[in-house]
């Protein structure tokens, strides 16, 4: 059985967007949790009762986003190399590189139509969190409500195609597809044996 073999521009854009999502993944949850504003704030009023000091709640909040606006512009300047990544990623097939692939061609099995639509409903999400996150920063300030409302939802679809994509590699490396895990790793061409 033949089994495909990976490019080091594949695996390197692969990995790389890989990771990305991961670090996105990473500052969201911590955003969601222990570097919440209202739990940073809370920390800070705690300290400050210890020493006699006071706070408003409103200046509690301006000081809990300014502890944790470093580790959300690590946010955004991954959001900046994802950018980038993508564009690479749909630039190079017009020089015969990472090909994206149709689900229209009516000889692929149903397991791989299925396969190739989730990736193009993954692309079109990326491209809306991307779109949108660029108007977020850089757009019309009457823009970015309505650009975050739409963002957020990012983490769902994010969230999903990991689980998906995770379990159909565990699925192919114990059926039809064993070794897939290490070709995408070293890009080896070898021919397995079942």
């Amino acid at each position: 059985m033949k089994h495909k073999s990976y490019s080091k521009i594949y695996r390197i854009i692969h990995w790389s967007i890989a990771i990305s999502f991961m670090l996105l993944l990473i500052t969201i949850f911590l955003r969601l949790t222990w570097m919440n504003k209202y739990n940073v704030a809370a920390i800070i009023q705690d300290y400050l009762i210890g020493t006699g000091q006071t706070l408003s709640e409103d200046q509690l909040i301006t000081l809990a986003k300014k502890i944790r606006k470093p580790m959300w512009d690590w946010h955004i300047y991954i959001g900046y190399v994802l950018v980038g990544l993508f564009s690479i990623r749909f630039i190079l097939p017009a020089f015969g590189k990472m090909r994206l692939q149709s689900p229209f061609d009516k000889t692929l099995s149903t397991k791989i139509k299925f396969q190739r639509w989730i990736y193009i409903i993954f692309y079109i999400c990326v491209l809306s969190s991307l779109v949108t996150g660029l108007i977020i920063e850089l757009g019309p300030k009457e823009f970015k409500i309505p650009m975050e409302n739409i963002h957020v939802l990012g983490i769902y679809y994010l969230i999903a195609f990991i689980v998906i994509h995770l379990a159909g590699i565990l699925i192919a490396e114990f059926t039809n597809e064993k070794g897939i895990i290490s070709r995408i790793i070293s890009g080896s061409k070898k021919k397995i044996k079942d």
